[in-house]
């Protein structure tokens, strides 16, 4: 087992990955945006396995970034991966007393595997939600079959309100277009980006490699509402969107949301469309499942720095 301060070493593992952020052009992304790696790597002489890490407030994190929907472990499936995720929590405790992951999907058994790697080595583990994934599975439907099953005071918005702006959907990446995103990002209800520039750098890569569906609504010319949603290995991921609160009236939000919905689903033919995470009750108009996404925090009983956060914890759990 070994560390390393380079995402170079993540080149090649975990093929093909499970979503944009386990590709090693994420983390390069993220190093470059000013984020220290940690990466452990380990191999058992047929393959290798990874855990891409940083080390920040006072413990070991995630290598990620508040865009990232996912964070999980670099390993292959089975007894042989699980061992070497076993080993490397094991050589961890050398590192740290305490190793927080998040947020970690679990409908691919990462959450599962990662708790069990660690308690095996001998960590306190405590595993627990931490936000909502809102996704879509497709199931085979058209668009128009899919919209029919909406809540009608959604399809009447859309019938009303859908004449009012024009729509204009991008499989490449557009400068003017991006820095509209940002105008209208900037006057929207959002909160201020964290971190811009490395978005608008995921976006360009994304566009360069042919998966970026970039969406802008105009009213009268103006540019009233843009998203960024992206297309790979049969899922759509909904990146980002905005519009002006100034031109709520003409719902073009929803308009440009069904459109983009129209043409992964009946262009691209995903399977699935991914909401990221965070539970706003809007999504819940939109998709139709909703996926855990979990902590796994990790604490060495051996460590004395462990134990006030472990007696906090039974403390906790002895609580009515």
């Amino acid at each position: 087992m070994s560390y390393h301060e380079t995402v170079n070493v993540l080149q090649g593992l975990c093929q093909p990955a499970p979503s944009p952020f386990e590709r090693s052009e994420w983390f390069a992304l993220l190093a470059d945006a000013g984020l220290a790696p940690l990466v452990v790597l380990a191999s058992d002489g047929k393959g290798d396995a990874a855990l891409a890490l940083t080390e920040a407030n006072g413990r070991i994190e995630p290598l990620r970034h508040w865009y990232s929907f996912t964070w999980r472990q670099l390993a292959p499936e089975g007894p042989r991966g699980d061992a070497l995720l076993t080993d490397m929590a094991r050589q961890l405790r050398g590192r740290s007393h305490r190793v927080t992951l998040w947020p970690v999907p679990d409908e691919d058994g990462s959450a599962t595997r990662l708790a069990a790697a660690f308690r095996s080595a001998g960590w306190a583990v405590r595993r627990e939600q931490c936000d909502h994934n809102h996704v879509l599975p497709v199931e085979g439907r058209s668009f128009a079959e899919y919209w029919a099953e909406r809540a009608g005071r959604m399809r009447t918005t859309l019938k009303r309100k859908a004449k009012k702006v024009d729509v204009e959907i991008l499989m490449q990446f557009n400068g003017d277009i991006w820095d509209s995103y940002e105008s209208i990002y900037a006057e929207s209800w959002k909160p201020e980006e964290d971190q811009p520039a490395l978005l608008r750098r995921f976006a360009e890569d994304e566009g360069a490699a042919g998966r970026i569906r970039l969406g802008i609504a105009r009213h009268e010319g103006v540019p009233v509402a843009a998203q960024f949603w992206t297309v790979e290995n049969g899922v759509a991921y909904i990146h980002k969107l905005a519009h002006l609160e100034s031109h709520k009236q003409l719902s073009a939000g929803t308009t440009l949301t069904a459109a983009l919905f129209e043409h992964v689903i009946d262009k691209d033919r995903v399977d699935l469309v991914d909401f990221g995470t965070g539970n706003d009750p809007y999504k819940a108009d939109w998709m139709e499942q909703v996926r855990p996404r979990f902590r796994i925090d990790c604490l060495d009983p051996r460590q004395p720095r462990s134990w006030p956060q472990l007696a906090k914890r039974c403390l906790t759990s002895l609580a009515p």
